[in-house]
């Protein structure tokens, strides 16, 4: 008897991009799609109902984002392997998903061959990461640890807005993700570097060199 298909989810806001996934997937009987989701909030709902083996999640999404529902995931002992798929490469994006718990992160220039490798990958419980990724993170190992600073580039972006004194409104408005992703963001930053509040992590981050105080009309 053949193996059971792999059970994949398919969680992405842009309707060709789910459509065309489905396609990926419908030619074959290794991967079964069974649902689709166009928000974090709907994929931890689908997830919770379907119980895929495999989550294939974009990361930028109106409303809940990838990396929000990767850890409501994570958090609600989900077994489904969460595999990024996204277009963007950034350590803004990539590490905070790796830390929420993905297991791979590929890019949409990834061919039908290249996914479906990718996923039964992720669902035996191997990691897999696009070249560009992978450098990356090498790239970051690499670094003395002295140079490496404690957030992400993203928990920095946040914090360099709460020192200009932007609300957490005004900071999601200008980064264009959702008011708790900056929060989640700050309540990052908080743990990392041991502090309790808004004002003590602009304190600290200035003490340690992360922040640069903007000198006469900068």
């Amino acid at each position: 008897m053949p193996p059971d298909p792999i059970r994949l989810l398919i969680v992405d806001d842009h309707p060709v991009v789910r459509d065309g996934l489905r396609g990926v997937f419908g030619r074959g009987d290794d991967v079964e799609v069974v649902g689709e989701a166009a928000d974090g909030r709907a994929a931890v709902e689908r997830a919770t109902a379907l119980e895929p083996d495999v989550i294939l999640m974009d990361l930028r999404m109106p409303g809940t984002d990838g990396v929000t529902a990767i850890r409501e995931l994570a958090a609600r002992g989900s077994a489904a392997k969460v595999l990024v798929l996204t277009t963007y490469d950034t350590d803004s994006d990539v590490l905070p998903a790796i830390e929420a718990g993905a297991i791979g992160y590929l890019l949409k220039d990834a061919s039908p061959e290249e996914l479906r490798h990718a996923i039964r990958t992720a669902h035996e419980g191997g990691t897999v990461l696009a070249p560009s990724v992978a450098f990356l993170l090498m790239d970051r190992l690499r670094r003395p640890a002295a140079e490496r600073s404690p957030l992400s580039d993203r928990e920095l972006e946040v914090l360099a807005l709460v020192a200009r004194g932007r609300s957490n409104r005004e900071a999601a408005a200008e980064l264009f993700v959702s008011e708790a992703t900056v929060k989640t963001h700050l309540l990052h930053v908080y743990a990392k570097l041991e502090v309790n509040d808004r004002a003590a992590a602009v304190a600290a981050a200035y003490e340690r060199g992360l922040l640069r105080r903007r000198g006469p009309g900068g």
